[in-house]
């Protein structure tokens, strides 16, 4: 079995930022890349951002500049660092992680609020 367990979800105001976590444990090989979905309410899963193995990253239009995601290769760990944060990044926030299948974490709220 693959576990994800994320954490660093809650409730920041406009401008603010957070930081998600996402840790892999169990029985996963050769992770080729991690990566943030989010879905809004009444709105499709959207890709946010993603790493490979390698370091190459993929970031959504709507948060170039404004996120950042790193990895911990050997903690098999995936962070986002949002900054700036804007009140149409509210959603729920699911880590996903594509080894030797899809594997999906059941997702941390983030509200942007005042």
């Amino acid at each position: 079995q693959v576990q994800l367990v994320e954490s660093g979800g809650g409730l920041v105001q406009p401008g603010g930022s957070l930081r998600l976590s996402c840790a892999a444990s169990g029985s996963i090989f050769s992770i080729y890349a991690m990566g943030w979905y989010r879905q809004a309410p009444g709105k499709q899963r959207e890709l946010v951002a993603a790493i490979t193995s390698g370091g190459y990253t993929n970031y959504a239009d709507s948060v170039k500049g404004r996120f950042t995601i790193t990895r911990d290769n050997a903690e098999n760990t995936v962070y986002l660092q949002m900054n700036s944060l804007k009140p149409e990044d509210t959603a729920v926030y699911y880590c996903h992680v594509s080894a030797q299948g899809d594997y999906w974490g059941k997702g941390t709220l983030v509200t942007v609020s005042s």
